[in-house]
C-alpha cells in the first residue's frame, strides 16, 4: 500500500491506459482523509479535468446542496472516482481503464478506512457491489463486505436528466445520514 505521497505521485504520472493521453489533470479525491463516509463516483467530467478536483461542474453543485441537506459538507466525507482521468466526451470507463484505475481507489479507502462507502451510480455500483448491479432496482439497498457498510445511489446527474428521480433520493440521501449518525464519534 502506498501513503498518500506516493499514491498521489503515482496518479499524477500514470500512463497504464490511454486517458492520459487526453487528460488535463489527474482527480484523484478530495475531502477529510479521515472520514467515516466515502462517496465513489464513475469519473472525472469536463470541470473535473480543469480543476483537478471531484464533483465540482453542475452534478457537483447540486451533490453540495444534498450533502448541505443532510447536514454534512465536503469537508466531512472523501469523494473518489473509479477513473482518475477523463474519459474522452464524458462517455462511460471502458472495462480496461477501470481495472487500471481500481487498485488507486483501494489504496484509497485503505487510507481513509472509512465506514461507510456510498456509490454514485451504475458504473461505480458495478464496480464496487456487483457487475449485473441495477441501479433502478437496487439503489438503497444495504451490502457488508469486509467491514463496511456500502450502499448505491441515483449519480447527481442522473438528478439532472430525470428530476423524478429526487424524492426516492432523498429517502436514500436521509437514510445514508440516519447510519453515520449511528457510528461511533471519531476519537
Amino acid at each position: 500500500m502506498l501513503e498518500w505521497k506516493e499514491l498521489i505521485q503515482e496518479c499524477n504520472n500514470c500512463t497504464k491506459c490511454n486517458l492520459c493521453k487526453t487528460r488535463n489533470k489527474v482527480v484523484i479525491g478530495t475531502g477529510n482523509r479521515n472520514a467515516r463516509l466515502m462517496f465513489i463516483g464513475e469519473g472525472p467530467g469536463q470541470q473535473e479535468d480543469e480543476t483537478g478536483v471531484p464533483f465540482v461542474g453542475k452534478a457537483g453543485q447540486l451533490f453540495d446542496k444534498i450533502l448541505q441537506a443532510i447536514d454534512l459538507k465536503r469537508e466531512d466525507v472523501y469523494i473518489a472516482n473509479i477513473v482518475k482521468c477523463r474519459p474522452p466526451n464524458n462517455r462511460d470507463p471502458e472495462e480496461n481503464e477501470k481495472k487500471t484505475c481500481l487498485p488507486y481507489l483501494r489504496n484509497q479507502v485503505r487510507l481513509i478506512r472509512p465506514k461507510i462507502v456510498v456509490c454514485l451510480g451504475r458504473i461505480a455500483a458495478q464496480e464496487i457491489i456487483d457487475s449485473s448491479f441495477r441501479i433502478t432496482r437496487e439503489r438503497g439497498v444495504w451490502f457488508e463486505r469486509k467491514g463496511f457498510l456500502i450502499t448505491a445511489v441515483y449519480h447527481p446527474s442522473a438528478l439532472l436528466r430525470d428530476p423524478s428521480k429526487k424524492q426516492v433520493s432523498w429517502k436514500d440521501f436521509k437514510e445514508i445520514k440516519r447510519r453515520y449518525d449511528l457510528l461511533a464519534p471519531i476519537k
